[in-house]
């Protein structure tokens, strides 16, 4: 007997009753044979984890552009701490995790260099084109430009939980809607964490109330948020928290876009890679043909060019957005004599 069918049978006897089985799957756009090992969402896991976009994340911003120390954040690490935020909520309510942990492995895979910093100034230059968006762009990533243009081949519904993972979106599956929710626990929480190392923060300056509903370590309040989210959740067709715990989310985030997104020290570092994003964009869009081959595969094959140049940029880790910047624009030393 396959192991897969093992494994949907086990699906069928442990999952509940509103989780996404993978044998109920909408499919993947190009059809294929099943895997004989894995189910498909394993399937798509693994095919998440393999990809170039997945490794180049440990290269790219969360909050603080190009950290030298070791220990904050970066988008890769953010993606695996969803992950597990993402698989407790899951586990607990009987969902199935290996959906959930596709949609969060996958869900920041098109996300610029220098963080929101790099999306905000992308998005402006693509205006007339209806900007740009960091969700959007990974489903690309899985769609298009993944494999040499292959793409993923990813099921409808890991496809659905990447698209729709930010606060405007609505997944159609539970576990789309537990990532969403895990994406703001992880970030606000870990992003506490790494201001308080970089010394823009002291654990004492969050608010009193706020560390009196749910603790004053970052351990502490992501239990606080999962044990919220799992009780309010059970046995219902929606994955929420309770009204309060929901304001003090809210209220922690505002906090953190006062004291750390928006602090003139943040400001600073953000016009600078603006001014990295906006220039490399510039030059591309009128010297198209210095891009690496795979882009220009996609200008032949009939892709716009602003398209094209979006794609190239957002691929971008934030060492090599720097380096391009250094080669086209920093004068070179002039060592002949």
């Amino acid at each position: 007997m396959e192991l897969r069918l093992l494994q949907e049978a086990r699906e069928d006897r442990i999952l509940g009753e509103y989780a996404k089985k993978s044998i109920d799957t909408k499919g993947r756009e190009k059809p294929e044979d099943k895997c004989d090992i894995r189910t498909d969402f394993q399937r798509d896991r693994d095919r998440i984890i393999h990809c170039k976009s997945f490794r180049r994340m440990k290269h790219k911003t969360q909050v603080f552009i190009s950290p030298e120390g070791d220990h904050y954040r970066t988008r890769l690490t953010h993606t695996l701490e969803v992950a597990q935020i993402a698989r407790s909520i899951a586990r607990a309510l009987s969902l199935n995790e290996d959906l959930t942990e596709a949609i969060a492995l996958g869900h920041d895979l098109g996300h610029t260099p220098f963080g929101h910093a790099g999306e905000r100034e992308l998005s402006k230059l693509c205006q007339a084109h209806g900007g740009f968006s960091h969700n959007e762009q990974s489903l690309r990533v899985v769609e298009r430009l993944e494999k040499n243009g292959e793409g993923l081949n990813l099921t409808w519904e890991v496809r659905d939980g990447i698209l729709n993972h930010r606060t405007s979106g609505s997944p159609a599956t539970l576990e789309g809607q537990v990532v969403q929710l895990s994406d703001k626990i992880a970030y606000t929480n870990h992003d506490i964490d790494d201001a308080v190392r970089a010394g823009m923060l002291q654990p004492e300056d969050i608010p009193r109330g706020i560390v009196a509903l749910i603790g004053k370590t970052s351990s502490s309040r992501i239990n606080s948020m999962i044990r919220d989210t799992i009780t309010n959740s059970v046995g219902i067709d929606e994955i929420r928290m309770s009204q309060k715990m929901r304001e003090t989310l809210t209220d922690l985030r505002a906090f953190m876009f006062r004291k750390v997104y928006m602090s003139q020290v943040a400001i600073e570092e953000h016009e600078k890679a603006e001014k990295i994003i906006g220039d490399l964009y510039d030059y591309y869009m009128n010297h198209p043909q210095v891009m690496e081959g795979e882009f220009l595969q996609l200008l032949q094959e009939g892709e716009p060019l602003w398209q094209v140049v979006c794609d190239y940029i957002a691929c971008m880790t934030d060492r090599f957005a720097v380096a391009k910047f250094t080669e086209l624009f920093i004068p070179k030393e002039w060592n002949k004599l």
